[in-house]
């Protein structure tokens, strides 16, 4: 059983792993926009990690933990994959109404939204420091996109901004059915159950005949959004096993973030100029940034500190028997 720093550590780097492939992806599917709408590549996703996941887990023997699921542990799978679904769904329908800079700074209520889900359905507590932060992130990621906000002077704008809090509800939920099985499956085959769900309920709302007309620099893009999709969620399923909820929700809060940063530094390099533009971020964002970032950090040392006095007390107690 790893020690209460080995499990901090251990949550840090899958987290970490979780922002910073969530930060590449926009990136992919911007590129990815001229070969093939967001449900087909979707589909396509969940496909290729159904079935690389599936000879994994299979290869390794680990398939037997099905046989052992209830009836309510199938409804909590079938649930959570749905959410996932909508999720993503929800979050492509939004951008017909939504710039995509204003989606993903309205989708940031998902930290919020998880964090609350932890502490009614888990029980998991949030102390007022903890809170204080959340305000520090949610303050931070409105002066960081403040330039975007400002271009969104339409109506459609709160049937976007609707859209948005039904994706982000839909992910949190997600989230939390997900970790709620961890007793009972590995966070592996969870993912796994979940893949096969998606790839055959999203068939009939695809068009795979679209991806036999990519190019082989499309394909590349293609598979990179199937890697991320194994490596992302891989990591953010094991980032919820050692991590409170509320640990992990502060760390993803970083991804606009990383975003820009990898954004940036494609615009400085020069890579796919025709479709990746600069945001053109001036100071009163950078110190937007710099909020979240600090807010973000406090979480983890605020949490850490409070897993540490509980491990104490848990120790003392059973000393004390």
């Amino acid at each position: 059983m790893p020690t209460a720093k080995q499990t901090f550590l251990y949550g840090l780097f899958f987290s970490a792993v979780t922002v910073l492939f969530w930060g590449m992806l926009p990136i992919a599917l911007k590129l990815s926009g001229h070969f093939s709408d967001p449900i087909t590549l979707t589909w396509l996703r969940f496909s290729v990690a159904a079935l690389i996941l599936g000879l994994w887990q299979w290869r390794r023997g680990k398939l037997n933990e099905f046989k052992w699921l209830t009836k309510q542990d199938w409804l909590r799978l079938l649930a959570a994959g749905t959410f996932l679904i909508i999720n993503y769904t929800s979050f492509a329908w939004s951008l017909d109404f939504l710039l995509p800079g204003s989606a993903q700074l309205s989708f940031q209520i998902a930290p919020l939204f998880l964090a609350l889900g932890g502490l009614f359905f888990l029980k998991e507590r949030i102390n007022w420091q903890q809170w204080l932060c959340f305000v520090g992130i949610g303050l931070g990621m409105l002066i960081f996109f403040h330039p975007v906000i400002g271009q969104d002077g339409q109506g459609s704008m709160w049937v976007g901004f609707a859209i948005i809090q039904l994706s982000a509800a839909a992910w949190s939920l997600y989230a939390l059915l997900q970790k709620s099985l961890f007793k009972r499956l590995a966070p592996t085959n969870i993912l796994l159950a979940i893949y096969v769900y998606a790839l055959i309920v999203m068939l009939p709302f695809s068009s795979p005949s679209e991806l036999l007309k990519m190019s082989s620099d499309d394909a590349w893009i293609a598979a990179f959004c199937c890697l991320n999709t194994l490596v992302a969620y891989g990591a953010f399923a094991q980032a919820m096993r050692y991590w409170q909820t509320v640990q992990v929700s502060a760390s993803i809060a970083l991804t606009p973030v990383m975003a820009f940063i990898l954004t940036e530094l494609c615009v400085a390099l020069g890579w796919w100029s025709g479709s990746i533009s600069s945001s053109h971020a001036d100071l009163l964002s950078l110190f937007g940034m710099l909020i979240v970032i600090v807010s973000a950090i406090n979480v983890q040392l605020i949490s850490a500190r409070v897993q540490r006095k509980a491990a104490l007390m848990t120790k003392a107690l059973n000393e004390a028997v």
